[in-house]
């Protein structure tokens, strides 16, 4: 069964005529409470939030992201704080639909089943596992469903027709464009012209997925881009933390207006 949440997202961002904000921050940068301070000062403005797994060795993450698992990591933070970060998030006023990123040796190492199970439990709406592509991911997708979590699947430039077509038939409700051949955090080497050629090719296949851009989305550039179901934001939030430590401000403060600064460029 499809994750009701996070389809309703959607559905309620088409009624406001505008593409879905989706933010994205490494849970635990730089500690535990900072990040439920921040998800509580930026979720009223959001629509869903993603929140990242820290890795040491964020392979499809640029400087900016990996500066965050750094810090996170650097201070002893493990897969059960994230799901408690998840699960203090989801009983504030503003709670969103939340999904987990993450790559699939860490999955692996807690185990297929008590992770998807603690999951469900703590209301995660769905899943990116980075390094899990179709098809090698159809048994993993599987249990997301009976667990009712949305299991996002990946889509890139490079992705032949075929497989294209493949991958739509077999996902769920949102799927998740990368926007070029980069790293996350990029400066955009793409036109938005481009970039929305591509999109609308895939939204052709299946008018009824929702079909989110990532890389390279900032308050620069977002705005030229709302064509699309939805819209992600990480790099330029982690940046903003480091900027923010750097020089001893408050990256909870630093966040929401960066945040309000995105949702007004959409609307």
């Amino acid at each position: 069964m499809i994750n009701q949440n996070i389809t309703l997202a959607f559905e309620n961002c088409k009624l406001e005529k505008r593409p879905a904000l989706l933010t994205y921050i490494v849970a635990g940068d730089s500690n535990k409470k900072m990040t439920l301070d921040i998800l509580k000062s930026i979720s009223p403005f959001v629509d869903i939030c993603e929140i990242g797994i820290p890795h040491n060795t964020p392979v499809a993450d640029g400087k900016q992201i990996q500066n965050s698992s750094y810090r996170a990591l650097k201070n002893g933070f493990k897969l059960n704080d994230v799901f408690e970060i998840v699960k203090n998030f989801k009983k504030t006023e503003y709670a969103k639909p939340t999904i987990l990123m993450g790559y699939y040796n860490q999955i692996l190492q807690y185990g297929e089943n008590k992770f998807l199970n603690k999951c469900k439990n703590i209301g995660v709406d769905g899943l990116i596992v980075v390094d899990l592509p179709f098809p090698e991911n159809k048994e993993f997708a599987d249990k997301c469903k009976k667990h009712h979590i949305t299991f996002v699947q990946l889509i890139a430039p490079t992705t032949s027709d075929e497989r294209m077509k493949q991958i739509i038939k077999t996902s769920h409700d949102m799927i998740y464009y990368i926007s070029m051949l980069s790293t996350t955090g990029g400066k955009l080497k793409v036109s938005p012209k481009k970039i929305l050629k591509n999109y609308f090719k895939i939204k052709r296949i299946n008018k009824n997925k929702n079909i989110v851009i990532g890389f390279g989305i900032t308050e620069k550039t977002i705005k030229s881009l709302r064509a699309a179901d939805g819209l992600v934001v990480g790099s330029q939030l982690c940046k903003g933390i480091t900027d923010s430590l750097k020089a001893k401000k408050s990256p909870v403060k630093t966040l929401s207006k960066i945040v309000k600064s995105l949702k007004s460029k959409i609307q």
